[in-house]
């Protein structure tokens, strides 16, 4: 059962601005919420949005969602409840000995959904953006992913390619919260080496592979007008033979030579940085 604040069958927005609070354990959102934290789940069909700001930009990117949740002693911002009435998304509270049994020792998320997970975006979906492509040959570290991610939206990138990352799902709940939400928000296509290398050579993109002894500084890529792909591998392994070999040209970024290397989600940066003009104004003229 639920213990209602709002009364029964006022309108919708009425019931927005005051949420129902779940006090049973028997609600079916309850064992929704406890199916989808957990780590090992071979089928992703839902995704854990946490936090205000994640859940502003899925809700934002059109994410399908069963249901957002606050908690009785954290309300839902403003900010989250408009887009949530705005959208026609159910909006509810969790009673604080609820919010504990299913978040148990983790930490309590004090706003967060349950969305269904979109369909796998494919390497086709890639051309719908004139921005350069990102491909990330081996990078494994969640969070250098979702920070990849995030700049790649904000200048302007077509997309992101992951080979060898490990990741089952963009759903992966460590992604979605690395990436501030934005992993929804451009296509992120999940691909095997031979599936991107056979892409990128159909697409007739030059592609360019980034290493520290490249023939090309990443500043002569700031007045190439043709779309890119920008290959970055893992920074153990490196970009693997395969895409070497497709390659146009090799790229490194100056930098102090005691120094070993930089983070691949700096050096994505920089690069997105000295492409930002180019990809920024094809999106712009696109979307006219």
């Amino acid at each position: 059962m639920h213990a209602p604040v709002a009364v029964h069958g006022q309108d919708y927005d009425a019931r927005m601005n005051a949420p129902e609070i779940v006090t049973e354990k028997s609600d079916p959102a309850v064992q929704r919420i406890i199916d989808v934290t957990k780590h090992s789940r071979s089928v992703v069909k839902t995704a854990l949005i946490e936090d205000p700001e994640p859940l502003l930009q899925c809700i934002r990117a059109g994410l399908d969602f069963i249901e957002v949740y606050g908690t009785e002693t954290a309300p839902l911002p403003d900010e989250v409840l408009a887009a949530c009435r705005e959208r026609g998304i159910p909006v509810r509270l969790l009673g604080s000995s609820i919010a504990g049994h299913v978040f148990k020792s983790e930490k309590k998320p004090k706003a967060f959904g349950i969305a269904r997970v979109p369909k796998p975006c494919r390497l086709t979906d890639l051309a719908g953006s004139a921005g350069d492509v990102i491909v990330l040959d081996g990078v494994k570290i969640v969070g250098n992913i979702g920070a990849i991610v995030r700049t790649s939206f904000a200048l302007g990138a077509a997309g992101i390619v992951l080979v060898d990352s490990d990741l089952v799902s963009i759903a992966d709940r460590r992604l979605v919260r690395a990436s501030r939400g934005y992993v929804f928000s451009l296509p992120i296509v999940l691909a095997t080496r031979e599936q991107a290398i056979g892409h990128l050579r159909d697409s007739g993109m030059r592609t360019v592979v980034f290493d520290s002894g490249g023939d090309l500084g990443v500043g002569d890529l700031r007045n190439a007008e043709e779309r890119l792909a920008l290959v970055f591998g893992g920074e153990k392994t490196g970009t693997s033979d395969d895409f070497t070999d497709l390659a146009t040209g090799t790229v490194s970024i100056p930098m102090n030579p005691d120094a070993e290397s930089l983070n691949v989600s700096v050096s994505a940066g920089i690069t997105l940085y000295e492409r930002a003009h180019r990809n920024l104004r094809a999106a712009a003229e696109r979307s006219l």
